[in-house]
């Protein structure tokens, strides 16, 4: 590992509940919604937005380990700096939707569109941090 451990644990952490609860989501969540009385329109948004808090945290569960991974961690405080983003985007974006659909609530409606400007500052960071190296000498 040539990056700080911690953004590797997160990764994997990450993998792991994105995983548990994609399957929570397609076999366990639809029946639940159906019993607790939503109609069918309501149980298949509730559906798409659990899949797409996976989605998405798996995608950046997968940024953080190749990030964690290369040696770009270990050279720049921008990269370590995005995959914070990327840790918080997940825990508010993909967080927030399985909230509304696991749940039915959320702390504030702001949640998930702060944590998707959290990933895209995150995906800035990564390419300022990768410009700078390049612009130093990197390879």
């Amino acid at each position: 590992m040539t990056g700080p451990k911690w953004v590797v644990l997160f990764a994997a952490f990450f993998g792991f509940v994105g995983v548990a609860i994609g399957a929570i989501g397609a076999h366990g969540l639809p029946e639940q919604l159906k019993s607790q009385g939503f109609e069918p329109e309501v149980v298949a948004k509730k559906l798409d937005q659990c899949e797409i808090g996976v989605r998405y945290q798996i995608a950046h569960a997968l940024a953080m380990l190749a990030i964690g991974l290369s040696p770009i961690t270990a050279r720049s405080a921008l990269a370590r700096a995005a995959c914070g983003m990327f840790l918080t985007g997940t825990l508010f974006f993909s967080g927030g939707l399985y909230a509304i659909s696991l749940a039915d609530t959320i702390g504030h409606w702001s949640i998930v569109p702060t944590g998707g400007m959290m990933f895209l500052i995150g995906w800035a960071l990564l390419f300022a941090a990768i410009c700078r190296i390049s612009r130093d000498g990197g390879n």
